[in-house]
């Protein structure tokens, strides 16, 4: 049985923005299926593009996961002020390519980003997930995330959508 490709977590570099565009679609796996999904990979082409594009400036972080020269993975990383004033490392986006998964990647990509936050004197790092996403959960939870807010969402009867 051959051995698995060695993966090395580094930062990003412009050369890899397309193989991390490639990834986005991922991101729409665990959305709520009511929405609408042109609408929902729109946005998460978007959510990627724009940390790529403010990647180098400070207080921001993206980094990859590469496997044989691919990009297997990818983490963005933020500083964001939470409504009491604190402010914390936020994870915007964690993709694993298909196929790459339970190899530890995601797990690297988070401690990684958790390396980022300490760096900075932050006390928290906080994401958001799809409720729906029960593998993101699970590996959220396994790393000792908890809950903090819960969106709540229902539809207007007789609403038509714009």
């Amino acid at each position: 049985m051959p051995r698995p490709t060695p993966i090395l977590i580094r930062p990003y570099r412009g050369g890899d923005r397309e193989q991390v565009m490639d990834l986005a679609p991922r991101l729409s796996e665990g959305v709520a299926a009511w929405r609408d999904p042109e609408a929902v990979g729109r946005a998460v082409r978007g959510w990627v593009a724009g940390s790529l594009e403010t990647a180098a400036e400070p207080g921001h972080a993206v980094f990859v996961a590469e496997a044989g020269g691919e990009i297997a993975g990818v983490i963005t990383v933020t500083e964001r002020v939470h409504f009491t004033g604190q402010v914390d490392a936020y994870v915007g986006e964690l993709v694993v390519a298909a196929g790459q998964e339970r190899r530890g990647i995601a797990t690297r990509l988070m401690a990684v980003a958790e390396t980022w936050a300490a760096r900075r004197g932050l006390a928290f790092i906080t994401l958001e997930t799809g409720a729906a996403n029960e593998p993101a959960r699970s590996l959220y939870a396994a790393l000792g995330f908890l809950g903090e807010d819960v969106r709540l969402t229902k539809p207007v009867a007789g609403a038509r959508e714009r």
